[in-house]
């Protein structure tokens, strides 16, 4: 047998060297205050809007509510010296039957503007999702061109349109045959009036939200659609099951949206009959201001003004309340 000499050594292997170490960059030290400063300036970017927000809306707010407890007339609006009466001018106006049938046409007018302007944008936006390109397009801008013009500009436009003797209305059905309808004065008529004041704020309102479902729409998925395709769900269904449960949060957006601009209509009414026929077309917005004009009860006026928008909130408050309450049993 070989004799193997255990006193050779072994192979070494090559020794790794450490890895060099890199060299750490200390931070800056710190400023004091610079996190309170950093803390502070989003505060300081939104300030300016906060206080014309303040200006513009707080203070004419807080003041229409002072006027409100207060025996406010010409010679108080003159003098600048007005006693306070507690709820008297509240009192007063909540005895008045008046009031209450001015309150009731208002949520009248409410309810079939809102019903009209989100059944109609709903269908309008139903309608551009399922055109092609250039069809989209031309509805679109239709949309955006009506929502873009001034309202006192519609209002006028609706005014000449209904003229009893140059409006295009009254030629047009003259000369379908209706004879009756000859230099028909349709703001004399309360209930005219009233069908082309919601007419005209159903055309105004109706581009805005149907913008906004549509843009809504373009979210859902298209396997959801397909899916009920082919469970053998149609157009009904699948509005009802896909569509609406998937925006619903967007429909309850426009419709509370909706609400608010419809309960506070005031120019419309006021360029195009100032509350006439009689007070066919007086909601609360209106009787506030021929309150305060028309007798210079500016306390009557103001009083009137936070009931209206203690009325306006709390519809509000009640559509929230279950709006969040749907979200709740949805999660």
């Amino acid at each position: 047998m070989p004799v193997v000499d255990q006193r050779t050594p072994a192979p070494r292997t090559p020794r790794q060297r450490p890895a060099p170490r890199r060299a750490v960059r200390k931070a800056p030290p710190r400023r004091q205050g610079s996190g309170r400063a950093h803390g502070l300036w989003p505060y300081a970017l939104i300030a300016p809007a906060i206080g014309g927000m303040l200006c513009l809306l707080g203070y004419p707010l807080v003041r229409a509510v002072l006027i409100s407890f207060q025996d406010f007339r010409l010679r108080q609006l003159i003098s600048g010296d007005a006693d306070f009466v507690g709820l008297r001018n509240y009192r007063t106006l909540l005895a008045d039957p008046r009031f209450w049938e001015v309150v009731g046409r208002t949520f009248l007018f409410m309810a079939i503007n809102v019903v009209l302007i989100m059944v109609i944008a709903t269908l309008v936006a139903l309608m551009v999702e399922r055109l092609r390109r250039v069809g989209r397009t031309v509805v679109l801008c239709s949309l955006v061109l009506a929502w873009a013009m001034p309202v006192v500009a519609a209002t006028t436009v609706f005014q000449w349109l209904f003229h009893s003797e140059f409006g295009i209305v009254n030629w047009t059905l003259t000369s379908l045959g209706l004879g009756s309808f000859e230099r028909y004065p349709w703001f004399a008529d309360g209930t005219a009036a009233f069908a082309i004041l919601v007419t005209l704020i159903v055309w105004q309102s109706v581009p805005f939200a149907a913008i906004t479902l549509y843009s809504a729409l373009t979210t859902v998925p298209l396997e959801l659609y397909e899916s009920a395709r082919l469970d053998g769900a149609g157009a009904g269904r699948i509005f009802r099951s896909v569509t609406f449960p998937m925006l619903r949060p967007i429909f309850l957006l426009v419709f509370s949206l909706e609400v608010i601009w419809t309960f506070k209509a005031f120019v419309q009414i006021w360029v195009m009959t100032r509350g006439g026929p009689g007070d066919a077309t007086t909601i609360l917005p209106v009787y506030a201001v021929q309150t305060a004009l028309s007798s210079q009860r500016y306390d009557l006026g103001s009083a009137a003004s936070m009931i209206t928008v203690v009325l306006m909130s709390g519809v509000l408050v009640l559509h929230f309340r279950q709006m969040f309450r749907q979200e709740d049993e949805t999660r």
